[in-house]
């Protein structure tokens, strides 16, 4: 039994939840609000001394950093592999992981689909100039992900990977801002890959109890 760390709505939790998932590896999710005023709980600093989430727990084994964990779900148990069997599309796979990390998550989530989407429904106010700064970085974005997707369905081929794990709940999250739906339509692999990814049953079987 795998004992992770952090909330259901994070995109980041849902990825290795994703990949547990797929592995066939059962989990108990224990929340942690990294957003509570006084922050994460003093103990769960000695699991991740960044105070981010996830966090995971293997028997005496912990580890944080979700491309680490990813990694390790795949490698330490059975089920199918969510690693291509080439360097070079591993190396496509870790790439995409990367442009996640590096430039969508803020922009994609933070920038445009908690403005958009979150803002409103709790009773705040968008910030419009902040979303139309953050429409050149997303259109770059999805460009880079379009040109790196495969012929599917999943991006790197036949089978889901961890660059699928990594990827769909960010941009299940950003087509459900309007400003994401639009970019993504001229994405037409993305478009396909999203639909496909909507009905994959480990995504399914993730849907977060908390509304995101």
């Amino acid at each position: 039994m795998i004992d992770l760390y952090g909330a259901d709505y994070s995109v980041y939790v849902r990825a290795v939840r994703l990949a547990l998932a797929q592995k066939g590896v059962p989990c108990r999710l224990h929340p942690i609000d990294v957003f509570a005023p006084q922050g994460p709980p003093d103990d769960y600093l000695d699991l991740h001394p960044f105070g981010r989430i996830p966090a995971l727990r293997h028997g005496d084994f912990a580890l944080h950093e979700t491309t680490a964990i990813l990694r390790y779900v795949d490698e330490a148990f059975d089920g199918p592999s969510l690693q291509p069997d080439t360097p070079r599309d591993r190396a496509r796979m870790t790439q995409i992981q990367s442009i996640l990390d590096s430039y969508a998550y803020r922009t994609l989530v933070w920038d445009i689909y908690v403005e958009r989407v979150v803002k409103p429904r709790d009773g705040g106010v968008s910030d419009e100039v902040g979303i139309s700064c953050a429409l050149g970085p997303a259109r770059k974005v999805v460009a880079a992900l379009e040109t790196l997707a495969g012929p599917g369905p999943f991006l790197s081929g036949a089978q889901p990977t961890l660059a699928d794990c990594h990827a769909a709940p960010m941009l299940a999250l950003f087509h459900k801002a309007e400003e994401g739906a639009l970019l993504l339509r001229a994405a037409p692999r993305l478009t396909a890959w999203l639909d496909v990814v909507k009905s994959w049953a480990a995504f399914q079987a993730t849907e977060p109890a908390t509304r995101t």
